[in-house]
């Protein structure tokens, strides 16, 4: 009875849904703003001067407007945008005037990096013209290089690093910068002549956000359905669409339990391939993920699994096609998961075993648009991997397909298949549909609704039931009033051999909502106050596994950047335990009914300043005991060269059955000589492990697409006797590095 009422209900609000968006959408869906891109013949010089005379004689694409803090009115600052275009690139000229240059903000050039303290330009290229995916390149007064790949209206994968160019250049006026966007670097329909297109700047010590069009403080910038258009695009060409990266990779591997060196080298090549404007090829062959990040180390106090993003260049290229609606919808900062996401197809699978790296020998990937399908399959081949004579993976290949039919202007019903286990000896299969009907004009007003549901299937080698996993969710995300309700289950059996969960057996009903006003008094920017509610029940015996209950009553952010998140956050929590929970080493909480409430406290200081600092300090009962939490951190900067940071993440817990402590320190330093060169240092602690690891890592682009990457990774594991506080030996040494250069045809 229960499933039947909440297939009704999922029913009635896709019913709603439907209509809405059909009628609101296909009666409302204006375009906001218009501009022409003028076309040119004579060369540009990408140094950030726009000193060619077609910068001052073009067009300019029209006034800013400003979102915040003051919704709809002109901008404090002046902003002036020129688009022009060759055959082979997009050119964007940016004047953003300041009266008080001097006070320009940008802290750091590092490739990819955090700008939400800087001033700085940010830009979206929609060129499917699809309203749910674009490419999203930023740039700050620093001339840091940043892109990614905006999908499902509204994320975005900054782990994508396309071939383009930026300078930037201060002046006695402000700041200007210039945009060099090839073709070749792009997805695009060949007849399409009319783009997507959008265009933000920020000025940090105001606080101020101007937009060219969706200036609406219940518009994000990454909600690409709000985006304007431009024109006067046809006739692109893209040569033929070949790109060639020929790699040389090497490694040096120092185990010290036994003295073995061992020492590898490989030649590689990846393939980049436009079957059509709008259908991208992309094949791996020998590869190799030296260059990749490490981790960011976590302790886990749950009974669940913790989720570890992917950081690998060829999984990340085109994964938007291969999100899937089983996950969020994302809840306001400092709000805490659900902890159930499922993900049908999670790329960690691949090449990653029990933290082992597995060896890649080829892999392929399709991804693009068909009209108005988008479609993406990725086939990869492992090889066998032996660790001390035992078998951790088989000689393997996987298989994941992926397809989405977009509906109205947002909205988009689609389904997944994957195939191969990378367990050994064992084969899997899982399969799914999903849908999501969103609006940004729900009920005929300026505002955003989405509905997500999905069902999907993992399926091991032998026959099971139970193995299925399905829900909804629905959403109601807008600057002042932000709700939501989800339901979930997660059977027994489920499990997607290639994806990722976080707890089974379990059906999880969530329900919450924010008030978020915008008072004009006390300097306050903005005030949030939350209820968040979640339950899980256990599917066997219909009884109640865990809830809780999340009240941020005083959560205040200041126009001068600082904010008091949670003045006195409340949780609330019942969790009951079928079996025996080994919470820390040595620490076992028995089974039974377990009753605690915790209360929160945090403060962040603006993050554009020199020194910067927060803090997170919990306490009250925890489990059948007590505990406290602190989380800081503190930030040192010399912008935009040098960054010095250190936080740390402790919980301090009394127990009747045991007393533990969980540590993680972290700090990181990085110097960045330019935009194309820079140093980072990140060493990390647990007292979990007892390991401290450093990696030290340089990157250095001569220019873009060629790339020389040097990582050194060493170990040390801390002694087990007692009063062993500074007592480390070395465990392992790690020097990778890695050259790749790029061909264009």
């Amino acid at each position: 009875m229960y499933r039947c009422v909440c297939i009704a209900a999922l029913a009635l609000l896709v019913s709603v849904i439907i209509a809405n968006d059909a009628v609101a959408q296909g009666n409302a869906g204006i375009v906001n703003r218009s501009a022409d891109v003028t076309v040119i013949s004579s060369p540009i010089e990408i140094d950030g001067s726009l000193n060619e005379a077609v910068w001052a004689s073009a067009p300019k694409i029209g006034e800013l407007i400003q979102r915040q803090p003051d919704t709809g009115s002109a901008p404090s600052e002046r902003t002036e945008i020129t688009l022009l275009r060759d055959e082979d690139n997009l050119y964007i000229g940016v004047v953003a005037h300041d009266a008080e240059p001097d006070r320009v903000v940008g802290t750091q050039m590092v490739r990819d990096g955090s700008l939400n303290a800087d001033d700085r330009i940010e830009i979206l290229l929609d060129t499917f013209r699809d309203q749910r995916s674009a490419f999203y390149f930023a740039t700050n007064a620093a001339g840091a290089l940043v892109d990614g790949l905006a999908f499902a209206n509204g994320q975005l994968n900054t782990e994508w690093d396309a071939i383009w160019h930026v300078r930037t250049t201060r002046t006695s006026d402000g700041w200007t910068a210039e945009f060099a966007i090839p073709f070749k670097s792009l997805s695009f329909p060949a007849d399409q002549t009319i783009w997507g297109f959008n265009i933000a700047r920020t000025i940090s010590r105001k606080l101020e956000d101007d937009r060219w069009s969706g200036a609406r403080l219940d518009t994000q910038f990454l909600q690409v359905s709000e985006a304007g258009e431009i024109t006067n695009l046809g006739g692109l060409t893209q040569g033929i669409g070949l790109d060639l990266r020929p790699f040389l990779a090497g490694k040096w591997l120092h185990l010290a339990e036994n003295s073995n060196d061992d020492f590898s080298g490989k030649p590689g090549l990846d393939i980049f391939y436009s079957v059509t404007p709008s259908l991208r090829l992309t094949a791996t062959i020998n590869t190799d993920f030296g260059e990749t990040e490490v981790d960011a180390r976590q302790i886990n106090l749950t009974r669940f699994s913790l989720l570890f993003p992917e950081k690998r260049a060829f999984f990340l290229e085109g994964a938007g096609v291969f999100s899937f609606a089983s996950t969020g919808p994302e809840t306001p900062g400092g709000i805490p998961g659900t902890g159930a996401d499922v993900y049908p197809f999670f790329s960690r699978r691949i090449g990653l075993i029990g933290g082992q790296e597995v060896p890649l020998d080829a892999g392929v990937k399709l991804t693009g648009t068909i009209g108005r399908t988008e479609v993406g399959v990725l086939s990869v081949r492992t090889r066998e991997l032996i660790v001390d004579d035992a078998l951790v993976a088989d000689d393997e290949g996987f298989l994941i397909g992926r397809v989405k039919q977009n509906l109205f202007e947002q909205s988009y019903v689609g389904a997944i298949f994957t195939a191969g286990n990378p367990s050994p000896g064992a084969s899997a299969q899982t399969y799914g549909a999903d849908a999501r009907l969103a609006t940004s004009r729900f009920l005929g007003r300026q505002r955003n609704f989405v509905v997500d549901g999905f069902a999907v299937r993992g399926v091991t080698g032998e026959d099971s039931k139970d193995d299925w996993s399905y829900g909804f969710s629905a959403a109601y995300p807008n600057d002042k009033f932000d709700a939501q309700v989800a339901f979930r289950e997660i059977q027994r059996n489920f499990r997607p051999a290639l994806g990722f969960f976080q707890r089974d057996n379990a059906r999880l009903l969530r329900v919450g909502a924010s008030y978020n006003p915008r008072p004009h008094f006390l300097n306050i920017q903005q005030m949030f106050h939350d209820v968040y509610y979640t339950r899980f029940t256990n599917l066997d015996n219909n009884l109640v596994e865990s809830w809780d209950l999340y009240m941020a009553p005083l959560d205040w952010h200041f126009l001068s950047g600082d904010s008091v998140h949670a003045v006195i956050d409340v949780n609330p929590v019942y969790e009951r335990l079928f079996e025996t929970f080994e919470i820390a080493p040595g620490v076992f909480l028995p089974p039974g009914e377990y009753r605690f409430t915790r209360f929160r406290s945090n403060a962040v200081s603006a993050a554009r300043r020199k020194l910067s600092a927060s803090i997170s300090i919990g306490t009250g009962t925890y489990w059948s005991g007590e505990a406290e939490q602190v989380t800081a951190s503190v930030t040192f900067r010399l912008p935009p060269w040098l960054t010095l940071s250190a936080s740390t993440n402790q919980t301090f817990a009394r127990l009747p059955e045991g007393d533990f402590i969980a540590r993680i320190y972290t700090s990181n330093l990085g110097y960045t000589v330019s935009p194309r060169l820079s140093f980072s240092n990140l060493i990390q602690y647990d007292n979990r492990s007892r390991n401290l690891g450093w990696q030290s890592r340089i990157r250095w682009t001569q220019r873009p697409g060629n790339d020389f990457f040097l990582a050194f990774n060493q170990g040390w594991v801390q002694e087990e006797e007692e009063n062993r506080s500074l007592r480390f030996h070395v465990h392992d040494t790690k020097l990778s590095m890695k050259f790749q250069y790029s061909h264009r045809f």
